[in-house]
């Protein structure tokens, strides 16, 4: 998992294909191969579309050479929703990429588009990127592996305890990797340092947060803030929470209607037990609402993690931001 990323020679002039449900590992990969592409020509133009809109038509001028550069990245999104009219077009085009552009087709996981998925891999100009749901004795793992990538060490025990402390959400862990390297920079991180952030379950107080708010409680969203950050919750990680939220009501919201409920958790990506109370908070939120919403808690992320002035306003202004988007105002 600390494995360097792709060079610009592995993306250019192919199709990297993205699949499998862990989201956050999928991000990742698309943020690499538009590293890869920005590091060999600082010009290069980055583009996205979804996988719905694409046509033989909108692939050409997506990839075509613009004024300013010959070089391209185009991100393909929800491929499981392409078009049965663009499958031949994309399949042509995976056997012959252009040159300088960095295809990236990204598969969220699931039956749908399998088909689709098949024919690629069989293509000569295809290179695919699986992210696999990791087991419960691989998350320590990816925390030292998170922590070397800030330049620092943690000791078994110590990443063991974070996931107890922060459970098996990648983007959470991560974020609670960051926070741990950011204030305690080049020292080796054992379970002492671990204990003194998160010692007191920071997951369940950063999502008791993201539930009220998102169900539109506002003032109980404000009052479990309180009581977080004063109890030493790390920003990041409400943050964190606040995008798992959206994620499962999106994911909820555009799932297929009348699955069975263990499909239906599969497809959310929660358990069962979670079901109930994303269904309750779905009944609240518009799709434009929630893209809104999506929005806001991306660029409080951004600013908690381009350290803020003040976290604890950047916090309540997007509870407040949430709870509104949910109530129609």
């Amino acid at each position: 998992m600390a494995a360097a990323g792709p060079k610009a020679a592995d993306v250019l002039g192919r199709v990297t294909l993205v699949t499998g449900k862990e989201e956050f590992l999928n991000e990742r990969t698309v943020t690499a191969v538009r590293e890869a592409v920005r590091a060999h020509d600082g010009e290069a133009e980055l583009s996205e579309t979804a996988a719905a809109e694409l046509s033989l038509g909108t692939l050409g001028e997506l990839s075509a050479p613009s004024l300013f550069s010959s070089t391209r990245c185009v991100v393909v999104r929800n491929l499981e929703h392409l078009p049965e009219e663009s499958v031949a077009g994309l399949l042509s085009y995976a056997e012959a990429p252009v040159e300088d552009v960095a295809l990236v087709l990204v598969h969220g996981g699931g039956p749908k588009g399998s088909g689709v998925l098949t024919k690629l891999r069989k293509a000569r100009g295809v290179t695919e990127s699986k992210s696999g749901e990791l087991k419960a004795s691989e998350f320590p793992g990816f925390v030292a592996a998170e922590v070397r990538r800030h330049g620092s060490t943690i000791d078994q025990e110590a990443a063991t305890f974070l996931v107890s402390a922060v459970g098996q959400d990648l983007r959470s862990l991560s974020a609670a990797a960051h926070q741990l390297t950011h204030d305690f920079p080049g020292e080796p991180l054992d379970v002492a340092k671990v204990k003194r952030y998160f010692g007191g379950r920071a997951e369940a107080k950063s999502f008791a947060v993201a539930d009220a708010a998102f169900s539109g409680r506002r003032h109980a969203a404000l009052e479990e803030l309180r009581w977080a950050l004063d109890g030493g919750t790390a920003p990041v990680l409400v943050t964190s929470a606040f995008a798992g939220g959206a994620r499962g009501l999106a994911r909820y919201q555009g799932a297929t209607r009348g699955m069975r409920e263990a499909d239906l958790a599969r497809e959310v990506g929660v358990p069962p037990w979670k079901l109930r109370s994303i269904r309750d908070q779905s009944r609240g939120w518009s799709e434009q609402g929630l893209a809104r919403a999506i929005r806001a808690v991306a660029q409080a992320d951004a600013d908690i993690k381009g350290a803020a002035s003040d976290a604890s306003y950047t916090l309540e202004r997007l509870v407040l931001t949430v709870t509104a988007l949910r109530d129609g105002r």
